[in-house]
């Protein structure tokens, strides 16, 4: 998950049905870290807003017309977007085995339960607490392969990390190439989070090795790097509050 400057779990609701929408988003009012960020009324405006907001959770009916809620899963992994965590909400109870298939975090039945919902966001805090958690010695070296040879980096020369079809690519000050880590958070959490942040669900920065903020469009903005391609990374709408802050925009 994202590191966030405040302790909030940004979250889309998709529902084709508006009174089911009205009531999760009622009695998500009761839980002040679940920040919702907007509403879909089916599956392929589910699969925008998600790959637009990048949310850290989504609540998501399983039957709608056009595409279903498994589509929306599965069209965002075809399209290899950075994935947030799913509750999967319907009225029936046969999709759960296909639901945990495809690693939803939990399965709600309609109409939601006041006392379930709040058991599924203490799942969701203890899911993004522990994807968050510093580590107690940060690494200070990474090993990197480029050029068919494995190459020793200390970590304050890390620029930035890119994951891409399951890949991850990091770029230093010496050299390019690829890590051992399977995940985005697993690098994430070896490194200081002082200083390594995760401006977009695909890509990892080096605060220290930011050399321009270029304004973006609908007032967001791009990170420009100082690695020798000036690579310009853009900065999730979440994260958008935490770059003014950081850097007083």
């Amino acid at each position: 998950m994202q590191p966030r400057a405040t302790a909030t779990i940004s979250t889309v609701l998709c529902d084709d049905e508006a009174l089911a929408l009205d009531e999760l988003g009622f009695l998500l009012k009761d839980f002040p870290d679940i920040e919702i960020l907007g509403s879909a009324r089916n599956g392929l405006e589910a699969v925008k807003m998600i790959e637009t907001l990048e949310p850290d959770l989504v609540f998501l009916d399983v039957q709608m017309p056009g595409l279903d809620g498994l589509g929306v899963i599965n069209k965002l992994k075809a399209d290899k977007a950075p994935l947030p965590e799913f509750v999967l909400c319907t009225a029936y109870d046969q999709y759960a085995l296909e639901a945990f298939r495809l690693e939803a975090l939990d399965y709600l039945l309609k109409p939601v339960d006041r006392e379930r919902l709040a058991l599924t966001v203490e799942r969701v805090r203890r899911t993004m607490h522990e994807s968050e958690a510093p580590p107690a010695m940060p690494r200070s070296k990474l090993m990197v392969r480029s050029g068919g040879r494995n190459w020793i980096v200390d970590v304050n020369d890390l620029i930035f990390a890119r994951i891409e079809g399951g890949l991850i690519t990091v770029a230093t000050t010496t050299c390019e190439g690829q890590c051992n880590y399977k995940t985005i958070e697993e690098l994430q959490s070896s490194l200081d989070p002082a200083r390594f942040w995760r401006v977009h669900r695909s890509y990892l920065v080096n605060i220290n090795h930011i050399r321009e903020v270029v304004p973006w469009f609908k007032s967001s903005y791009q990170v420009r790097m100082d690695d020798k391609n000036q690579t310009e990374i853009p900065v999730s709408r979440v994260q958008t509050k935490r770059l003014r802050e950081l850097l007083k925009l």
